[in-house]
């Protein structure tokens, strides 16, 4: 049982002056923020904060065929990657205003991969990149029936181009492991189901 409580709150920070630098498709901000010392007093920093939004990523898992469900696309900020910018990921997309996480899980599930899916379990809701990046990601499983799925699916006119792979969940874990799988969402969703599948099946009635 875990006692650790932070030291300080929100409260106990705050922006003195902001400044939009940018705002494309997604913006950042120039903060001047004051905020409290372990040992003692304040100090002012100013930091960029990139302001992207919230996103939903969801692991799309088949049960009846142990497999999962992912989806390939070109990843803009993989250019510099060694294997090229074309990433093995999860279902995923940015909240839009008033949408919960089950909202867009059900939506981008069908734009990215054509798949209907069923009974949503949290997994855990994190920061990627909290030393510039207000992102907060809602990470999700999902059942789902894999037979007739596949193809390039993604909207026109957000030039998303997306390839569907039904692959065995034992060869996604050796993906992860090696190193091929090397997103965040992704590689922690993978190893949940590691650690859970046992309960997941039991919920889902598979065992």
């Amino acid at each position: 049982m875990t006692h650790w409580q932070p030291r300080f709150s929100a409260a106990d920070a705050a922006i003195i002056e902001q400044q939009r630098t940018c705002d494309g498709f997604f913006k950042i901000s120039r903060l001047k923020i004051r905020h409290s010392l372990f040992e003692g007093g304040e100090i002012e920093v100013v930091r960029e904060q990139f302001q992207r939004g919230d996103a939903v990523c969801v692991l799309l898992f088949d049960p009846d065929k142990d497999s999962i469900v992912l989806v390939e696309q070109f990843r803009v900020g993989a250019l510099g990657r060694p294997g090229g910018p074309w990433l093995l990921e999860l279902v995923a997309g940015i909240v839009e205003e008033g949408e919960s996480a089950e909202e867009v899980a059900l939506r981008e599930s069908v734009e990215e991969a054509g798949v209907a899916i069923f009974d949503i379990v949290p997994i855990t809701r994190y920061l990627p990149s909290a030393g510039g990046s207000d992102e907060y990601v809602d990470l999700l499983c999902a059942r789902v029936d894999s037979s007739n799925v596949g193809g390039v699916h993604g909207l026109a006119n957000e030039g998303e181009d997306i390839l569907v792979h039904v692959l065995p969940f034992a060869e996604v874990c050796e993906l992860v492991g090696n190193g091929t799988i090397d997103n965040a969402a992704t590689i922690i969703a993978v190893q949940w189901l590691q650690l859970n599948q046992q309960q997941l099946l039991q919920r889902w009635g598979c065992v």
